[in-house]
């Protein structure tokens, strides 16, 4: 078996930071949906966890439109024990709604997609957190919570992937082999965010394959993202000042990158996504069609 081909919500303009603002023009689960399976995606990510439905609900909209459920994003204080003990709730209503899909994903289970939070300083400067990161305790603290998660997942019959993320105190390639050095759980391979946090695309899948259960494959510019970062802009300045583009738009090197993927067999979701930071009132959903269609026309040569 091949990658799947997956699409998101966060494309769409919809993810857990989006603004709550009545003039914004967002568009319905079903829209996102009909959009995926119009343009010749397998699978969507659950976005904010409910927004494609619970129970019932999202077995038969995911049915409707032929699609699987590829995962959805969880990220919980993993270097602070009282925040995670109190954060544990978050994972379990996850779980519920990753687990009512178990016996109807014909092909692939989704993957709950965990995260680090990080904290005021680390989500005020991406690219690396000026250098502010975790110390030896605080390394040990993250471990032993990601276990934990990753106890809490296993139980449900799903396994874990981490997603290395910006603003977050796993985000530079050395932050991400001291993850992986110091847990089991294996990695949700970002290239938008690996890129933002310094690494190169082609040396990361190489150093960090064997540990590699999921794919979001983002194209970003680059410069773009460090002229703002400069500017003491926020991950928020990233999203909203067009950091994120279609594929060949920006800096990701993706026929090379792709070459390699593949010639690595793997095997898994292959998540693409181009992230929107809403803005308001425009309705972006005509433009958001479109990149999809020409996104996955992309990939065509590989899956």
């Amino acid at each position: 078996m091949s990658a799947t081909v997956a699409g998101a919500p966060v494309s769409f303009g919809v993810f857990e930071l989006t603004p709550d603002s009545d003039d914004l023009i967002l568009p319905t689960a079903d829209q996102v949906c009909a959009t995926l399976q119009e343009t010749g995606y397998a699978g969507v990510d659950s976005g904010p966890i409910g927004f494609l439905g619970r129970g019932a609900e999202l077995r038969e909209r995911l049915a409707r439109y032929g699609l699987e459920l590829c995962g959805g994003w969880v990220d919980l204080p993993f270097s602070d024990d009282v925040a995670f003990a109190a954060a544990l709730p978050t994972l379990d209503a996850a779980l519920d709604v990753f687990t009512t899909v178990i016996e109807t994903s014909p092909s692939r289970l989704p993957l709950p997609t965990l995260a680090d939070s990080g904290d005021a300083i680390r989500k005020a400067n991406p690219g690396g957190g000026a250098g502010h990161t975790l110390d030896a305790d605080g390394w040990a603290t993250l471990a032993k919570n990601v276990a934990a998660a990753a106890v809490r997942i296993r139980d449900r019959g799903l396994e874990p992937t981490f997603h290395h993320h910006a603003c977050t105190f796993v985000e530079t390639p050395e932050e991400i082999d001291r993850f992986l050095e110091v847990t089991d759980v294996d990695l949700t391979f970002d290239s938008g965010h690996l890129l933002l946090g310094g690494g190169d695309v082609l040396d990361g899948w190489h150093r960090w394959r064997h540990r590699i259960n999921h794919l979001h494959l983002k194209d970003v510019r680059v410069q773009l993202a460090r002229d703002i970062v400069a500017r003491k802009g926020g991950m928020i300045d990233v999203w909203s000042g067009g950091t994120f583009v279609p594929f060949g738009v920006g800096d990701l090197p993706m026929t090379t990158f792709l070459d390699e993927v593949f010639a690595s067999d793997f095997d898994g979701w292959l998540v693409v996504e181009q992230d929107l930071y809403p803005k308001p009132g425009i309705d972006s959903l005509p433009q958001v069609r479109a990149d999809h269609a020409s996104n996955r026309d992309a990939l065509r040569a590989w899956v």
